[in-house]
């Protein structure tokens, strides 16, 4: 790898996990009603589970305001309101280090900034507390969190690895949800 950072070495050995969740979540019609509670079921099978991966992996001690970038209550909020049951979970994740926990709190992040811009292509009347506002500062804390503490070949490609798996996750259950 010769990215000089890890956020650059994250964002090159992900783009193509990332381009496969943006197809398999583009079949959502976010003013639709029906369209959009399946799009949530699809993130909430993939997220939920990631959340407590992140929760048993410790990440608490890696970031201090773990509990405020925490979207699990806002998801089970939103299906609520919709009358939607939490779906099965479309896989289980393990993290086994800091690099991991970091890779896998990279795609969270990084989905809450893109559900920003989603979030205008909701319609009024439905609940957004998921997609609500990217907190530009926490976010910047977190790509220097990553150049920080993933200093060595070895643990961007742990970041890396976890990353990926995290992405499949939500490709497995964006198919799943919205076919």
């Amino acid at each position: 790898m010769t990215s000089n950072t890890a956020r650059t070495a994250l964002r090159t050995a992900t783009a193509a996990y990332h381009d496969r969740v943006d197809t398999a979540f583009s079949k959502a019609n976010l003013a639709d009603r029906v369209s959009y509670g399946h799009f949530l079921q699809a993130q909430a099978a993939a997220h939920l589970p990631v959340e407590d991966a992140l929760a048993r992996a410790g990440v608490a001690a890696i970031v201090i305001d773990w509990d405020a970038r925490r979207r699990s209550a806002s998801l089970r909020d939103d299906l609520a309101t919709l009358g939607l049951d939490v779906p099965a979970p479309a896989g289980e994740l393990t993290l086994n280090d800091e690099a991991a926990v970091l890779g896998a709190l990279y795609v969270l992040e990084g989905s809450r900034l893109g559900g920003t811009l989603l979030k205008r292509s909701v319609s009024p009347d439905l609940p957004t507390r998921f997609l609500g506002g990217m907190n530009s500062t926490a976010w910047r804390d977190l790509l220097m969190l990553l150049d920080d503490w993933l200093d060595t070949e070895a643990k961007r490609a742990a970041a890396i690895a976890a990353a990926c798996d995290v992405f499949t996750l939500f490709e497995t259950s964006g198919h799943r949800h919205l076919g």
